[in-house]
Order: structure tokens, then sequence, then C-alpha cells
């Protein structure tokens, strides 16, 4: 794991402390992957930690995952990532009410995502609209630029690349069917194109990760801390290349 990985994760880690509320996850994930790079598909495990908390001008959200599969290719080989993205809601810090229409708040957002083994680091700086719509725990549009710092081939990690945008919808969607307690949560995303050092096209692509869960501590008496499910990923132009992805992984989530 790089410095600026280290760095940046303890300083989102640091900055829970002092939060009004926070909610942490373990997930693990089992499924095939696949290495764009190559068209290559492996069995791949991925452990994440993911932390949501509050505070009281905002929010904030981060996950690290710890990547690794069956083949040593020089990707997904016990390689780490990670993203944070801490917020300043805008009707907090005036102290109005900001609602527009079924919009109920709009935020600051500044992200930063950071991938171990290749030195990439992305900055997100852009604005959250948070909306306010029936039986969703929470639904988020997320506009932001895509600003780069990579430290290029010559420093031994990702080429560098022109700066570009990204739009971002996350939710979560509580569903009861009789006794059954399920949820739908994730995000899907879509980043602009660019262009990286070397001239060459790094093409737009559309991400989803929707998970589908199962509340499994419920009927052993122990609700909202074991969930089990799916994660659905599918990627349009995998990392900006011409490779496709759709694929579903096993999922089990334990929540303190």
């Amino acid at each position: 794991m790089n410095t600026a990985f280290a760095g940046i994760f303890l300083v989102a880690l640091l900055a829970t402390q002092a939060a009004a509320f926070s909610q942490t996850e373990f997930h693990l994930q089992y499924g095939k992957h696949k290495n764009p790079f190559s068209a290559a598909t492996q069995q791949t495990f991925v452990f994440t930690v993911q932390q949501a908390a509050g505070w009281k001008l905002g929010d904030s959200f981060f996950f690290i995952d710890y990547l690794d599969d069956d083949a040593r290719d020089g990707f997904n080989d016990r390689d780490f990532y990670g993203e944070w993205y801490p917020t300043l809601s805008l009707g907090k810090l005036t102290k109005r009410e900001l609602r527009v229409g079924p919009i109920r708040d709009f935020a600051l957002i500044a992200g930063v995502n950071v991938g171990g083994d290749a030195d990439v680091v992305k900055y997100l700086p852009g604005l959250r609209a948070s909306w306010d719509l029936p039986g969703f725990l929470f639904l988020n549009t997320d506009l932001t630029a895509y600003i780069d710092d990579n430290i290029g081939v010559e420093g031994g990690g990702a080429p560098k690349e022109d700066n570009s945008f990204i739009l971002d919808v996350n939710w979560a969607l509580p569903i009861n069917v009789g006794s059954l307690s399920l949820a739908i949560v994730g995000h899907a995303e879509y980043l602009g194109g660019r262009t990286n050092e070397f001239g060459e096209n790094v093409k737009e692509w559309i991400l989803a990760q929707p998970q589908f869960t199962w509340d499994l501590g419920k009927v052993v008496g122990a609700p909202n801390q074991l969930m089990v499910g799916i994660e659905y990923q599918y990627w349009l132009n995998k990392l900006g290349t011409d490779e496709d992805e759709s694929t579903a992984q096993l999922l089990v989530v334990w929540r303190l």
C-alpha cells in the first residue's frame, strides 16, 4: 500500500472519531472478475471495510477494498483500492431549508479515489443533491470533477490522464416482504472519456454495482447485523478499455 493511500484513509478514520453517528460494515465477496487488459476472467476474493458517518454539518463515507484473484498477472494481485467522500450540507451550513421539489438538500462533496499498486490518485470535488423519495433510506445524485493526480508511468504508476467528470447515483432501499427484511443498496456511475499521457483514448464508462441482500441475522434474533446476498456488477468499457463485464458475486455483510 503506497504512502498516499495510507495517509488519506488514516485521515478518513480520524475524521469519523468525532462523528455524531457512524455505521461500520465488513463485506466479503467472491465471484469472477475480468482483467480488462488481457480479457482473462479469474475467481476473485474481495474484502471491504466501509463506514458511513455523520457530523453536525454533513456526512462522510469511505471504503477500502482488498482484492486478490487466482492469477499472478499484475491485476488484482493482493491489491488495495479505496474511496472517501466527505460532504458539507449547504442547508445545515446556512441553517436554511434548501428543498427544491423532491430534492431535500444540496451539499458540497470532496471525494478522493486511491489505488494501491497502480499508484492511482483522483480528486472528485463537486455537488450532491439529496432526494426525499418514499421508501428510500437515502438517494443521492453526485456530479463531480475527476481530477487526475497519478504519478505516471515514469514514476512507476498508472499513466497520467486528462481530467474528466463523473455522475454518480447512490442509494439504499429497504424492502420488507412479510417477515423478510430485504434491501437493494448500491450505486451507478457514468465517467467521461479522457486521454492518457501517451495520447491514447481512455473510454467513458458506465459502472453499476447494486447489492441485493437478506437480513439473515433477523432470523436468529440479531437484526441488522448479518446480511447475505449477491452483488451484481455491470461495467461498460471497464477501466476505459473495450472490455465489458457482467458478473454476480456472493456477498456476506457484517454490520457493527
